[in-house]
Parts: structure tokens; sequence; C-alpha cells
């Protein structure tokens, strides 16, 4: 059985000299309310990943991306979020607008690309992994 596709952006200040990632802060469902996320979604029917990233972020926080490279992760559809679902991440960067908590979060953050600001965030446990990956690619170069 294929797991539900999820999409995600790990929005930064810049693709090209990284300093900050853009965090949510889930309002819902009640078990995951006051944890912390790369916003994103579920795919539509017919829809691409790249496409519903687009789609996704102008919804939850009204902007425009341009996308960079993928963080891949362990599995062919990206990173597992539980048995049922996972999610592909992209580094993204605002292109037009400014982000505002518009759906499904109730909080934006700008938070330093480093690994003790980012932990000192309570993320989602599935998207830990995500945050280590996202600042080992910062660190190698590979946003774009």
């Amino acid at each position: 059985m294929a797991l539900k596709q999820i999409v995600a952006a790990a929005i930064l200040d810049s693709l090209e000299q990284p300093t900050k990632l853009l965090s949510a802060r889930r309002t819902a469902p009640e078990a995951m309310a006051g944890l912390w996320e790369f916003p994103g979604g579920k795919l539509e029917p017919g829809e691409g990943c790249r496409e519903a990233v687009h789609r996704e972020i102008l919804e939850e926080l009204g902007v425009k991306v341009r996308l960079g490279s993928e963080v891949f992760g362990p599995l062919e559809q990206g990173w597992a979020l539980n048995e049922h679902a996972a999610m592909r991440v992209w580094f993204a960067e605002i292109t037009d607008g400014t982000p505002q908590a518009l759906e499904d979060h109730d909080l934006l953050e700008w938070v330093d690309l480093d690994a003790p600001a980012l932990e000192s965030l309570a993320w989602i446990p599935a998207d830990l992994p995500i945050v280590h990956a996202v600042l080992a690619d910062v660190e190698a170069g590979a946003t774009r």
C-alpha cells in the first residue's frame, strides 16, 4: 500500500546565503497543536509534488515561493511521518508577500539556522530528522 504523499517547504531567508528558517506552529489536530513544523500539506488529485508545495504555501502563508533543491529523505516518498504518510520537502525562498499564519498555524517564526536555535523549538517528532537534514544540506551548500 502506498503512503499518502505530503509535501512541505523549508523556507529560508535566502537560497543563496541562508541564515534563517521559517517555522510554523500548528493549531490542529489537538495532538499536534503547539508543535512546530514545516508548512505544507496533502496533494490534490492530479497534482504534482512541486505544484502542491506552491499551492499549500500560498494557502497557508499567503506568499509565493521559488523552490530550491529537495531535502531528500530515506524513502522514495521522502520522510516517514507515520505508518500512513510520507513527506517530501523542498528548500524555498519567498518571492512575493509577507508570510502570515492564515491556515493551520497560529505563529510563524524565523529561526537561526543552527542546531541550538532550531532544537529549542518543540518540533513535531517526525519533522525533527528533517530539521537535521536541513542543517546538513545548508552546511553543505545544497539549498539551490
